[in-house]
């Protein structure tokens, strides 16, 4: 009888791949990670507001679990609300002033009906304040199908006011879905241990900061993380902060992770991670980038939490469902999406030097970038900057003394211009890391602040030569007609001389493509003539906002460009972060004219995103990629659009939403209006021929004297100054 023994194969084939499946996950279960929503979408809206639990469903899926801090009223009533007091998160200090305190516990339900939710965090958005009543739980459990994660983080206050938080829980599990009940007070947790059945609700010991006494033992939170067979006796799994899992030095940079997972985990405990935002300052290890930092903890090889307590619950359920265990090297891209370095990996090290580049070849950038500029000795090399106070320690350095205004390129402020000095004194500036978001205190990895080295434009020619992945290069020229005219050198003649010299020389760059870049019709018209470079290289930038493009105007640029730079305000018009219409419909009219669409500049930081891409950096690339559907993205940080590329799920879930948040805004609240970006006409590229450079001898390099007497230190020559004067006086 052959039947039984196929059956027998079937039932080991289908054990072995169920066995094949599970093991792919490091879970307690071997089961994907759960997403706990807390106070539902609460990085955008007021903590356990109607929005923020609705827009959970929206952007997630049912199997997203629906946070709750439970709080009792007066009557006993159960509600949701993020602490204890209503001072921060309500706007219960208007409806009653007389309060010094103002707990839940003061009101009765129908006292509290007229108290509305604010956002409690002051750097996400306000505009959605005085909207939204406080919510009973029942109204909350109406809003998911999986469950509910029920927070007692303070039982043993309401039993100080007469009222019975395990008696509330105990009743409300009976009538809802409640999944799981965590609280950081062990003695309520044995309270309820045989008030629940385990198989419906668990309990969850959560801790506290490691420093923080738990009460009923009198022991540190921290010191009870060696003791996880107790806490296997009243629970079924830890709430950790994510700091007791991968732990962060005060320099904000990762320490190695502890054992707390897989020793947890030995004791038949669930771990759960908390603390987790897209707008909170995380571990420079993570280039700010809140997928990144979700996977350490769920793809590391050596273990993986079972959930994630997130205010940004959208990002943690793709990071598990889209880029947890794709092997980079292997996975097919999906996205069809060119990725154009900005400065190299500007986000992760200073700008245009040789270690940034190296890091975006090897995150996955297409292109890499070199902004020429021109030293005082006509040598053509890549710096972000035309001032070398932006990019370089020239102001720490004796070269200050050259500092000077240049009205023609910034008539504000005094800079210190690279063609002020010879390649050989640039050469000895240490670059510096830029930091775009310094305002808003985000600083980039300071480790890496003044390491690496410029490259002159020769040898950016040859980076194709030893990253085998590039497809080409984009040199970038700027300021062309000022060195012309003011300082007699030609930086078109300059780069196509290098170019020559290159596609001479034994190893040739010609197989890789090479593109020119200008906000300037004349330096491509001047390409064009002098190389004959067809339309295909050459890429014009418009460095300004737009909201349209007039006919003539493409016609004009596609007369010399065969691709257009915008950005990303072009594309998505937006104010105080929150865009003001869906999209503009620039890039379509652009590419259905022929012209490739590139738009800048993606980063990391979550303040360089609209918040209707909820502060993540992969949602806002999904949405120019795939509703926009440009063609290349211009980023310093090459690593996420790479990322995204080989995404599992790529078009699987719907886009985002944009244009459609200010629509639940307070009216009251919404900042003026302002006059809308200016319409990118033909007058605006058409400009005159870039004139001949004076045929000037190439200005002689300094003797070694000179070089020396250039590099005293700043502090010797103020005090001979000092000296001369006390000499005369």
């Amino acid at each position: 009888m052959a039947c039984p023994r196929v059956i027998f194969l079937i039932l080991i084939t289908f054990f072995i791949l169920q066995t094949a499946f599970s093991s792919s996950w490091q879970t307690l279960s071997g089961k994907p990670p759960a997403v706990i929503a807390r106070g539902g979408f609460s990085g955008m809206f007021p903590d356990s507001s109607i929005q923020a639990y609705q827009l959970v469903n929206i952007t997630t899926s049912p199997d997203v679990m629906l946070w709750c801090d439970l709080q009792l009223t007066k009557d006993g009533v159960g509600i949701c609300f993020p602490n204890l007091k209503l001072d921060n998160g309500s706007n219960v200090i208007r409806i009653d002033p007389h309060y010094k305190e103002r707990f839940s516990v003061d009101f009765t339900w129908k006292e509290l009906s007229d108290v509305k939710l604010a956002q409690g965090v002051v750097s996400r958005p306000y505009i959605f304040d005085d909207v939204s009543s406080i919510l009973a739980i029942e109204e909350v459990a109406k809003l998911t199908a999986s469950g509910l994660w029920l927070n007692i983080q303070d039982s043993a206050f309401y039993a100080q006011h007469n009222l019975s938080m395990r008696n509330s829980v105990v009743s409300l599990s009976r009538r809802l879905k409640v999944n799981f009940i965590s609280s950081p007070e062990i003695s309520f947790l044995k309270s309820m241990k045989n008030s629940v059945k385990p198989t419906v609700t668990k309990l969850i010991f959560r801790f506290l900061k490691q420093d923080h006494i738990e009460p009923f033992t009198n022991q540190s939170y921290g010191s009870l993380t060696k003791n996880l067979t107790y806490i296997r006796t009243f629970s079924s799994g830890i709430l950790v902060p994510k700091s007791y899992i991968w732990p962060v030095d005060s320099a904000l940079y990762l320490q190695p992770h502890t054992s707390l997972v897989t020793d947890a985990h030995k004791e038949g405990l669930q771990v759960f991670a908390s603390e987790f935002a897209n707008d909170f300052v995380i571990a420079y290890n993570y280039s700010y980038d809140p997928t990144a930092e979700y996977l350490s903890f769920i793809d590391n090889g050596n273990f993986s939490v079972d959930g994630f307590l997130s205010d940004f619950p959208v990002t943690p359920y793709r990071a598990i469902n889209c880029f947890s265990h794709v092997d980079p090297k292997r996975a097919k891209e999906q996205a069809k999406i060119t990725i154009i370095s900005k400065n190299g990996a500007s986000g992760d090290f200073p700008g245009c030097t040789d270690l940034a580049y190296q890091r975006a070849a090897s995150d996955g950038a297409d292109i890499l970038d070199c902004n020429v500029q021109m030293s005082k000795d006509k040598i053509p090399f890549c710096m972000s900057s035309f001032d070398l106070i932006n990019s370089t320690n020239v102001i720490e350095t004796s070269f200050r003394n050259l500092s000077s205004v240049v009205s023609e390129i910034n008539p504000r402020r005094s800079g210190i211009y690279t063609f002020s000095l010879t390649m050989s004194q640039i050469q000895t500036l240490k670059p510096t890391i830029s930091n775009l978001e310094k305002d808003s205190g985000l600083f980039r990895n300071p480790r890496n602040n003044k390491a690496g080295k410029f490259l002159t434009l020769s040898e950016f020619l040859f980076l194709p030569n030893r990253y085998s992945s590039l497809l080409g290069l984009l040199i970038e020229v700027e300021n062309a007609a000022y060195l012309v005219e003011h300082q007699g050198i030609s930086v078109v003649d300059a780069v196509l001389d290098e170019l020559k010299r290159a596609t001479t020389q034994q190893n040739k760059t010609s197989a890789r493509t090479i593109l020119i870049q200008s906000t300037d019709k004349s330096v491509l018209m001047k390409f064009k003539e002098k190389n004959k470079m067809n339309h295909d290289e050459l890429v014009y930038r418009v460095d300004d906002n737009i909201r349209d493009v007039a006919d003539s105007a493409i016609k004009d640029i596609k007369n010399f460009a065969g691709s257009i730079v915008i950005s990303k305000k072009s594309v998505f018009p937006y104010k105080g972060f929150i865009i003001l219409e869906k999209e503009t419909n620039i890039a379509s009219k652009l590419k259905s004219s022929g012209l490739r669409v590139y738009v800048e500049r993606f980063s990391n930081e979550c303040v360089t995103h609209a918040f209707d891409f909820y502060d993540d950096p992969t949602l806002e690339i999904d949405s120019f990629v795939r509703d926009v559907q440009i063609d290349g993205i211009i980023t310093d940080f090459p690593a996420t659009t790479a990322r995204y590329r080989k995404n599992k799920c790529y078009g699987e879930f719907g886009l985002t939403t944009t244009g459609e948040l200010i629509t639940f805004a307070n009216p009251m609240l919404l900042p003026p209006a302002e006059a809308p970006y200016p319409a990118l006409l033909d007058s605006d590229v058409t400009e005159p021929p870039l004139p001949e450079a004076r045929s000037q001898p190439p200005a002689s390099s300094p003797s070694k004297a000179e070089e020396k007497a250039i590099e005293v230190p700043f502090a010797f020559i103020a005090m001979a100054i000092l000296v001369c004067f006390f000499i005369s006086v």
